[in-house]
């Protein structure tokens, strides 16, 4: 299998490897056609109905009882990705009447999206509870949530994951913004998915969406993924445009966690070619001497709990004293979190005695993932830090680095602990 695959290769290179699985979610498309495709004329009037009669140049079927049911006089439906935009007259449970509004062609089993209808379906189709029980099963760490709309389309997720994975919900409709503080709290992470986001709002809207929802998932200390067609024409060329390239490194300085490829590396011909430029435009902008004021001005003001003052505390104290890294112990995974959500300017190091957090972490922003067995006891845990600071590559002798932890030992989510200690020394200077 993929998955299994992907853990040989993780064995191999000998660090944590995180698996997303990313479900289809609901897709909406209309029946086919006597002649498979028409050509419509602007302002004619196009009927989508309940009739599984095949379409012609006046009306076609709608397999969806609850499009028909929910879109009213004035929406808007956009037929494959928005080539052509309907706009609903009337509408009677069994046939919306509607409108040419924007293009012609139309053809079998095209896609429909509705920016203006709020659909009383979840996000989880059967397909997709069939298919989230077969990925969890191989043991993936993360799951992505297509079309959600409403925060209880979560809820579903999570109950059948049992912890077992950790959810990404997916914002690519405008009811998923609309409602964004309420969906950032009950997920674990965000992915800004710019393909149907920009089908269903105003193309120019979504750089602004981007960098709204990528702010609300930092304040709340969770990642955000920036997905679509960052790298576009590396599908067919072997480099990319400037644009696209000017479009990743935005994503960066922005402070996302992660930027994803999709068709490039799914199905393109230059997948290593464009992984490879991908690291070198975020490591660029990562050296770029703007970048760390950049950052810093988007911070938000810590939350008053002992854990995220420690975590502010360890960046503050790393970035002045000039440490070489920030390592967290963490058997939940909850330090490392907070460790990333300050984007400090120095490596994090997270060492966890579970694999599957170390795996899960691997998501974080400037997050270096070590599965390390538990220490057992204060000294041990910092002489373990120090040397693994040191075999990583994130120290050499006589650097400093600082320590996070919670005492006592694997009380998951009680990080109470600083120190600073000396990589390759037996000197440690307590903090």
């Amino acid at each position: 299998t993929l998955v299994g695959r992907i853990r040989t290769v993780e064995k191999a290179v000998g660090r944590p490897i995180g698996i997303l699985a990313d479900l289809q979610g609901p897709k909406l498309r209309v029946g086919k056609f006597a002649n498979g495709k028409e050509t419509l004329t602007l302002g004619q009037t196009f009927t989508l109905d309940d009739n599984p009669e095949p379409g012609n140049s006046t009306r076609v079927y709608l397999p969806h009882p609850e499009i028909l049911r929910s879109v009213e006089a004035g929406h808007r439906l956009l037929i494959d990705d928005g080539k052509l935009e309907l706009k609903a007259v009337k509408s009677d449970g069994k046939a919306i009447v509607c409108t040419v509004v924007a293009g012609t062609g139309i053809s079998d089993k095209k896609g429909v999206s509705l920016p203006d209808t709020d659909l009383p379906v979840g996000a989880l189709t059967e397909k997709d509870r069939r298919d989230l029980d077969a990925v969890l099963a191989t043991g993936v760490d993360w799951v992505a949530l297509s079309f959600v709309q409403r925060p209880e389309d979560l809820a579903e997720a999570r109950k059948i994951a049992r912890g077992r994975a950790l959810i990404m919900a997916k914002i690519e409709k405008p009811q998923a913004v609309a409602r964004l503080a309420e969906i950032i709290e009950l997920s674990d992470a965000l992915m800004v998915a710019r393909g149907d986001l920009g089908v269903e709002m105003p193309l120019e809207a979504v750089p602004g969406i981007q960098k709204q929802i990528t702010r609300a998932a930092r304040r709340a200390g969770k990642p955000v993924v920036i997905a679509t067609q960052m790298l576009e024409s590396m599908i067919t060329a072997p480099v990319p445009t400037r644009a696209e390239v000017s479009d990743v490194s935005i994503a960066v300085f922005e402070g996302a966690d992660a930027i994803m490829l999709s068709a490039e590396s799914a199905a393109g011909a230059y997948p290593v070619e464009a992984v490879a430029m991908m690291n070198r435009i975020a490591s660029k902008v990562e050296t770029d001497p703007t970048y760390a004021g950049i950052i810093n001005a988007q911070r938000s003001e810590p939350e008053a709990t002992g854990a995220d003052a420690i975590s502010l505390a360890a960046r503050e104290i790393a970035e002045t004293l000039k440490l070489s890294a920030i390592i967290s112990y963490t058997a939940s995974g909850t330090t490392g979190l907070r460790a990333a959500r300050e984007r400090p300017q120095v490596p994090i190091v997270a060492l966890s005695p579970i694999v599957n957090t170390a795996r899960r972490l691997s998501l974080l922003w400037g997050t270096h993932c070590v599965v390390s067995p538990d220490a057992i006891d204060l000294d041990d845990m910092v002489d373990r830090a120090c040397r693994i600071a040191l075999d990583e590559g994130f120290g050499k002798p006589g650097d400093r680095v600082i320590i996070t932890a919670g005492v006592p030992l694997r009380t998951p989510g009680s990080t109470n602990m600083l120190r600073i200690a000396y990589v390759g020394s037996d000197v440690q200077a307590r903090g």
